[in-house]
Order: structure tokens, then C-alpha cells, then sequence
């Protein structure tokens, strides 16, 4: 049980950010347990004052679940940490009905079989030595498929998180955190979108700051709204499928291409309304005039030149910034550097504008060389909007990653290299909560899939901490025999549904 000694709390919250059951609370400065505490220890682990022990257990009223090494004693009818298991009565059992059809269905052509069942629901098998909760054979057309699920505990997990903004949220390799703690950091800038690397086994074997890193990575893979920091950058609103809100503003489109494609894409119609045009865009920045789509639709160079730094024929490097197509431009006039009037005409009219045409101005050019704002008319607005129309909505997208290698692989076989070798040769199907995932080359099982296409709150997270997916392995009985599989537990689908009590 847990005990705390009120005389060394400080009342500092900690163990109520880091408890996964919300079992613990502050009154008066002081923490408290509550009656749905199962003695995990996390509390115990990031207490800094060591106000916070785990007494010699008295079992008398609880069960201890042994699904993995936390051993959590749990209350009746309570669940344990990572909320799959559930004291019932005298026994321990899986909260969750077993997810009994197979998800996944368009590799029947190529394969000749899909899943039979997913493993969402169908517990741990704990020591790894044992075989999988469940082993299913089932005659597909003549042919005899097998299915085995589990739900794996994967220290060597994370999410790739992939946002779709032109805004700079925080410079590559800046560090991510949740609550002060790190979580992961921004990695790359992919075609209009922002991408960070979350969780995996360095952080998520840090120290006590594991637990937040579990936590984060189960959230948005069950796709949970998460506010993450970046440092000295943005603060970042995220959930799968929905747009990001960046520093508390929503974002709103992801950009047709760069500045240089945009003005490719659209240069016949920017021709027709303007003299020149200039797209701002973090990556590069287009100048419609000088550009080789300029030159195609009978543009001449029209002497002005463009905030950044000269690339290529019309292409410009700007610096990341919260202004205009994520540029540090905020005003629109601050767009031209210079226009060189031995070139230019008083009057020529400078369309500015971003990627996704959200933001839009109309510049004159003055006798000295200046340029005044003269504000849009329907004509040029029409072309702003066809740019805005072919911008797709934007997102979060959320990619689950982890390795089934090591002794994941005991549940399904008892040759696991065989395992790995028939994943890599494509003769097992691998999936996880039902989506398809993509084995990455090489050695291992290293996979990444779309969390979008899991079955709906389908991962967990245990105190050791480490997160914990539900992964299929779908092959024919003839290959599941050759890669050592454990035939003596295959069972068909009657005996599982009297296994997992299931009604049919």
C-alpha cells in the first residue's frame, strides 16, 4: 500500500500530474490517496521529497494483477495502472471485449488472407515465454489462416506527429515538453508541415520523466488533445485529425506548394491582373516576373526586388518568423527591398501574398520607388481565392512507431528470427489495432503505422514505463508451423469466444 508522511509533503502536485488513475489528490497542501490507488508507485518514484512509500503489501483485500512486472494490487472492481485489467471478484480480467472480426481488409488480393481477429482486447501474455492470448485458425477459402494477437508492452515506442502549418513553431532539434518535462523535439520541415519525434526508449527510459513521456505518447495516439511546448517556441494544441492551434490560433490551410510552385502553378492568372507578384513562404519565396513561369506566360523582369536572399531565377530564401507565410514579414510593404525604377513604372501594380492566399495585398509602385498599400479589388481577389481553393484543410496527423523485436516476438514463436524474416519476406501480415503497418527495412521489427486507422482508443501505457499496442499477426497454418509457431494454443473461433467469454 501507499503511505504518505504528511510532515515531508510539500504539496507540490507532482504524483497528481504523474498518477495514471487519478488516485491521488491535494488538500490543504497535503497529498492523499483515494480508494482507487493499486499501489503502482509512480507517486513513490517522482516524489522529490521523498514524502511518498510503498508499505509491505497487505493483499487481504485486493488482487495483484501479474499481466506485467508493475504488479499492481488493485481494489474490487477498480482497474489497474495501464486500465486494462479490472479486479472482479476472484479473478483479474480484461476490461475490454476482445475485438473479435479482423479489421483489416484490402490485402485479401495480394495475400490471399486478411486478419481474422484484432488484438485490441486480448490482454498480455506475461512472461514473454508464454504464448499469445490468443492463437486463431480459420479456413479462408480453403485455405487455413491463423491469427495471433497480443497486446505488447513496446519500450521502444513513440509517434511521429506531423503538423501541417506554415507558421515556425521552434527551430529543428529544439526540445518538446509537457508539463516542464521533455517529451521529444521538432525533427524536420516536410512540405508545409512541421514535424516532431516523440517519446522513444531514451526518453521514455529517462528517469521518473518516463511516465509523462508514456502518458503523451498513448494521448495522441488515442487521439486525445495534448498541449506540448516547444522551447523558445511555440506553444502547440494537437489532435489527430484536427488543425493545429499554434500560440492559441488555429491553423487554417496547409499551402498549395512553395512560393516558387505556387507561382508556377498560377502565374497565367496572376499575369492577367498584375505586374508582378510576390508569394512569401518560409521555404522559398516566389517573384512572379523573374521567374521561368513568369518568362512563359510573356513577363519581362520587372525590377523589383524581393525581401531574401537570392536562391535561383525568382526564388528567395526568407527567415522563419510569424509573419506572412511563416516569414518574418508582418507588414506586406516590407515584402519589396528595393524597386529598381530604371526598370520599373510609377503605377506598376505588386500583388503580395502566401502559399494559401489567407493573407493578400496590393501594392503601387510610387515615382521615387516606394510602394503604397492600395488595397485589393474584386479582380485580383478572384485570383487570391483560386489560390486559397486548392489548399487542402489543415491537420495533426499522428504516427504510431515501435519494435516488436526482442522477446515480443516469443508469443507468436518459438523461432522469433523466423518471425521477422517471414514479416520482411511478406509472407505474415502485420498489423496493429487493425491498421496496416509499414515494417521498416533491415533488421528487427521496427514498424510505423496510422493512427488514424486504429481501432478508437486502442493503446495503453504501463508504469514501467512503456506503451502498450495491440498487434496482429496473420499468416497461413502452413507457414505459422514452419517459423515454430505454437500450434498446441491454436484454437479455432468457437473456443475463443467460450475463452474470452464472448456471446456469438
Amino acid at each position: 500500500m501507499i503511505h504518505i508522511y504528511l510532515d515531508k509533503c510539500k504539496g507540490c502536485n507532482i504524483c497528481v500530474k504523474n498518477c495514471p488513475l487519478d488516485a491521488i489528490e491535494v488538500k490543504n497542501k497535503k497529498a492523499y490517496t483515494k480508494d482507487n490507488c493499486v499501489s503502482c508507485g509512480i507517486c513513490v518514484r517522482v516524489c522529490p521529497f521523498k514524502a511518498i512509500e510503498k508499505d509491505t503489501l497487505n493483499t487481504q483485500n485486493y488482487l495483484i494483477c501479474k499481466n506485467c512486472p508493475v504488479n499492481c494490487t488493485i481494489p474490487e472492481g477498480k482497474t489497474g495502472a495501464c486500465t486494462r485489467y479490472q479486479s472482479n471478484g476472484n479473478e483479474i480480467i480484461r476490461n475490454r471485449k476482445l475485438v473479435v472480426e479482423g479489421v483489416y481488409k484490402s490485402n485479401k488480393e495480394k495475400l490471399g488472407f486478411e486478419p481474422i481477429i484484432t488484438g485490441v482486447g486480448s490482454g498480455t501474455s506475461y512472461p514473454c515465454c508464454r504464448p499469445a492470448p490468443a492463437i486463431v485458425q480459420e479456413n479462408v477459402d480453403g485455405v487455413d489462416v491463423v491469427t495471433v494477437v497480443t497486446e505488447a508492452p513496446l519500450s521502444y515506442s513513440g509517434v511521429k506527429v506531423k503538423i501541417d502549418t506554415n507558421m515556425h513553431i521552434g527551430d529543428e532539434g529544439a526540445k518538446v515538453k509537457r508539463d516542464g518535462k521533455i517529451v521529444g523535439m521538432v525533427t524536420t520541415e516536410e512540405y508545409g508541415s512541421k514535424m516532431l519525434t516523440l517519446g522513444g526508449a531514451n526518453l521514455l527510459s529517462n528517469g521518473n520523466d518516463g511516465f509523462i513521456v508514456a502518458k503523451t505518447i498513448v494521448d495522441l495516439a488515442n487521439s486525445r488533445r495534448v498541449t506540448l511546448k516547444v522551447e523558445s517556441g511555440s506553444t502547440l494544441e494537437l489532435q489527430q485529425g484536427h488543425p493545429p492551434i499554434i500560440d492559441g490560433k488555429k491553423e487554417k490551410l496547409m499551402r498549395v506548394g512553395c512560393g516558387s510552385a505556387t507561382v508556377g502553378m498560377f502565374a497565367r492568372q496572376m499575369s492577367e491582373v498584375v505586374d508582378e507578384a510576390i508569394i512569401l513562404d518560409y521555404h522559398v519565396i516566389g517573384l512572379l516576373s523573374e521567374h521561368f513561369a513568369g518568362e512563359e506566360v510573356g513577363l519581362t523582369y520587372s525590377g523589383v526586388v524581393p525581401y531574401g536572399v537570392k536562391s535561383t531565377r525568382g526564388r528567395y530564401f526568407g527567415k522563419h518568423g510569424h509573419g506572412w507565410g511563416g516569414t518574418e514579414i508582418m507588414d506586406p510593404i516590407d515584402s519589396v527591398a528595393e524597386v529598381d525604377m530604371k526598370l520599373a513604372r510609377p503605377g506598376m501594380k505588386i500583388l503580395v501574398t502566401e502559399t494559401t492566399g489567407q493573407k493578400a495585398a496590393l501594392l503601387e509602385v510610387q515615382h521615387d520607388g516606394s510602394v503604397k498599400d492600395i488595397g485589393l479589388n474584386e479582380q485580383i481577389l478572384e485570383v487570391v481565392n483560386l489560390i486559397s481553393s486548392t489548399c487542402e484543410e489543415s491537420s495533426v496527423s499522428v504516427i504510431y512507431t515501435g519494435g516488436t523485436g526482442g522477446s515480443a516476438r516469443a508469443g507468436v514463436s518459438t523461432l522469433p528470427r523466423k518471425l521477422t524474416d517471414a514479416i520482411h519476406n511478406d509472407e505474415v501480415l502485420m498489423t496493429v489495432a487493425g491498421a496496416p503497418a509499414f515494417v521498416l527495412p533491415g533488421g528487427g521489427i521496427n514498424f510505423m503505422v496510422d493512427v488514424g486507422k486504429m481501432v478508437p482508443e486502442s493503446t495503453t501505457w504501463v508504469p514501467t514505463p512503456a506503451t502498450v499496442a495491440p498487434v496482429e499477426y496473420t499468416m497461413t497454418r502452413k507457414k505459422y508451423e514452419e517459423i515454430g509457431g505454437h500450434k498446441a494454443q491454436i484454437m479455432t473461433k468457437e473456443d475463443l469466444y467460450k475463452k474470452f467469454k464472448l456471446g456469438n
